[in-house]
């Protein structure tokens, strides 16, 4: 059962991860029937989830390193760049202030029924706006602010916050703004799920890991996760994310009544 648990965990993290509906949330809802996860699992799944999106961008950042020549490429990393550092400077902060929000099911609730509706309002939005491609400077700061917004608070979904922050922010067209979250994601989620390791390892958390476990859930994690993407990247050239934003706003609902009945913290 625990080789099971640890698959389903695994597809789970895997289509959640970096669709806009939080795995935070999803997770919170499946730990009630198949265990608390150890804070070792949860980097392992995620970084399966970070693998797989790692394998499908590799030729746009083999082209951004290989072609650092040309302007577009340096411009388009250097906002990558910044993007990341404000990440990374501002999540240092939050650590050290100690700011975290507990994951429990009525914040997690609330934060996925606000980010539906601030969802559908983005789409509302940016469908007024020109659908040009451009990734501004404004664009690249204020993803970097997103990530830890949606670190902060659990639920947000850091995929929805950052792609529907781009698309506000002047990039009207949905495939250009995810593309770039996507690939601020990658070393963000590379540096975050690094941190939390060495910090794993220096508690002694990863003492009696079932290795066979772990393996599992990483391997179908990056498995889901590459289908998930793929499939997202491909539905988002003709379709709003309209539809993940009344996903969140019934997920929300649902947990707020399973919390208010008790059938799960």
């Amino acid at each position: 059962m625990d080789y099971i648990n640890a698959a389903l965990l695994g597809v789970i993290e895997g289509i959640t991860e970096f669709l806009p509906i939080s795995s935070t949330g999803h997770l919170i809802i499946a730990e009630q029937w198949l265990g608390h996860r150890s804070d070792m699992f949860n980097i392992v799944i995620q970084a399966g989830a970070i693998l797989a999106v790692t394998i499908i961008y590799w030729r746009r950042l083999l082209d951004l390193v290989l072609g650092w020549r040309e302007p577009a490429n340096r411009d388009y990393a250097a906002k990558l760049t910044v993007a990341f550092l404000i990440t990374a400077i501002l999540g240092l902060v939050v650590k050290k202030l100690g700011f975290e929000l507990p994951e429990t099911a009525t914040p997690i609730a609330w934060a996925l029924i606000i980010g539906g509706i601030w969802m559908i309002f983005a789409e509302w939005a940016a469908a007024r706006k020109a659908p040009h491609k451009q990734i501004t400077w404004l664009v690249a700061i204020l993803v970097g602010i997103a990530q830890i917004v949606a670190g902060v608070f659990p639920g947000t979904s850091r995929s929805g916050a950052t792609i529907f922050v781009a698309m506000l922010a002047g990039t009207g067209n949905r495939a250009a703004a995810t593309e770039f979250a996507f690939l601020v994601g990658i070393p963000t989620m590379y540096a975050a799920s690094g941190y939390e390791l060495l910090k794993t390892f220096k508690d002694g958390g990863a003492a009696g890991e079932d290795l066979t476990a772990l393996g599992i859930a990483f391997v179908v994690s990056t498995i889901v996760a590459f289908i998930a993407v793929k499939w997202l990247l491909a539905y988002i050239r003709s379709n709003r994310f309209t539809l993940f934003a009344i996903y969140r706003i019934i997920l929300g609902v649902l947990l707020l009544g399973m919390a208010a009945t008790g059938l799960i913290a």
